[in-house]
């Protein structure tokens, strides 16, 4: 107990991408450009999706919203990352990392959920088009942003406050870059292994289910793609489809790899590289993907640009 006190008192110790790693400047340094293009290129998105009339449309106010998801879950871990870095340290609060734990686990959560209805989106608005403004109103929209927020809210405290206190009286070293709530339980001095195969399920669940969700709405677009009579209306469809399907194998591929594959056939270090790519890489490459592949997006980037400089 009396160490459990110090942990909550002193805090942990992060030692993924820690300053002893191999061209871990060179890393850090690629991670804070990588950070800076991120919260540039979503604030960007978010701000033509508010200004631009032609944005304002269900398809992109979902859009917008992930994009405030990726602002957050990239902010999540990477400032700390860096001030560590840069600082010379490794340690993080008590309070920092509970604080971590909540929200990387409510941000993604926020994300399957939120990537989910996006799917639907666009189902309803090739396979029902007619119907598409009934269907997809605004109140329907507001609706999927609170089920997104607040079912991402709940995932990150089933997955906080229980393992956040279990008993921990050896080491506080968190073999992470942040605190991940599997390398968080790690540290705990009693058996937890009933708790893991519970988050085990837990997170299969909240993987898998949206993930079937997304890939039985796409085979619906697709088979209703076919009968389509117009090459141009095909390719248009398509080419609305396939930037959110690049971002859907982006955000799901790691994480099915991370927590749904046995830990024998991974390590440590190969899933820290992975959350790298998810946490850090893919909030980057979500407006890119969706302003370089969108002609609306590129269009009304222009637009804002052309005024600037005039």
């Amino acid at each position: 107990m009396g160490r459990e006190n110090d942990t909550f008192i002193v805090g942990f110790t992060l030692l993924g991408l820690s300053l002893e790693m191999r061209h871990a400047g060179f890393l850090i340094h690629t991670i804070l450009l990588v950070y800076v293009a991120a919260i540039t290129g979503n604030t960007i998105l978010v701000l033509l999706i508010s200004l631009d009339p032609r944005l304002h449309s269900p398809m992109y106010f979902l859009l917008s919203q992930l994009s405030l998801m990726d602002i957050s879950l990239i902010s999540t871990t990477v400032p700390k990352m860096l001030n560590n870095f840069f600082s010379g340290t490794t340690d993080i609060s008590y309070l920092g990392c509970v604080t971590q734990v909540y929200l990387y686990s409510s941000l993604t959560g926020c994300e399957c959920i939120l990537l989910t209805l996006m799917a639907y989106d666009r189902y309803v608005a090739i396979c029902n088009p007619l119907r598409y403004m009934v269907i997809i109103n605004p109140e329907t929209c507001l609706q999927m942003i609170i089920v997104s927020w607040v079912g991402g809210g709940i995932n990150g405290l089933v997955q906080t406050i229980y393992p956040m206190h279990f008993p921990r009286c050896g080491s506080r070293e968190v073999q992470h870059f942040f605190c991940e709530v599997e390398a968080v339980l790690k540290l705990s001095c009693v058996d937890t292994s009933i708790y893991e195969k519970v988050l085990f399920v837990s997170g299969s669940i909240l993987i898998l289910t949206p993930f079937g969700l997304i890939l039985t709405s796409y085979i619906f677009i697709f088979l209703s793609v076919l009968h389509l009579n117009s090459t141009k209306a095909k390719h248009k469809a398509l080419a609305t489809c396939s930037s959110h399907l690049i971002v859907v194998f982006f955000y799901f591929g790691p994480t099915m790899f991370i927590y749904m594959t046995p830990r024998s056939l991974h390590t440590p270090e190969q899933d820290e590289l992975l959350s790298v790519f998810y946490c850090v890489l893919t909030p980057m490459l979500n407006p890119l993907i969706y302003s370089l592949r969108n002609k609306d997006v590129g269009e009304a980037l222009r637009k804002i640009l052309r005024k600037v400089w005039l």
